[in-house]
């Protein structure tokens, strides 16, 4: 593979904070650092920050997720819940529905994939 085509890993992050109709605890600052993006827009990695807080999830993506740092919970619509630290890996299926609580600061690498809409 050339070289030309690697992309380069050291990117400006994007801060934002969550639509105000999806916290449910705290108004945590979120930070993103996209890596890489597909011409379709449909596959892209990177790694997401985010401060202490709650807000709903509705996964209409894949997503696979290795936690840097931080504890968070993640809980399903039935109320089962999977506490992520730091080394641990999963995958979120598209479709997911339920919360995301971040206990302490949490990092994350992401490899997305959005399936295109009919």
């Amino acid at each position: 593979m050339p070289v030309h085509s690697l992309t380069q890993l050291n990117v400006e992050p994007e801060r934002y904070f969550l639509p105000e109709e999806k916290l449910l605890q705290g108004n945590p600052q979120q930070t993103l650092w996209t890596q890489y993006s597909d011409p379709s827009g449909q596959f892209f990695a990177g790694v997401w920050a985010s401060e202490v807080g709650k807000w709903t999830i509705r996964y209409t993506e894949e997503e696979y997720c290795l936690i840097l740092e931080g504890e968070s919970v993640i809980t399903d619509e039935q109320g089962v819940a999977m506490t992520v630290r730091a080394g641990d890996s999963f995958v979120i299926p598209r479709g997911f529905v339920g919360t995301w609580e971040v206990i302490t600061p949490t990092r994350k690498n992401f490899v997305i994939y959005e399936a295109a809409t009919a």
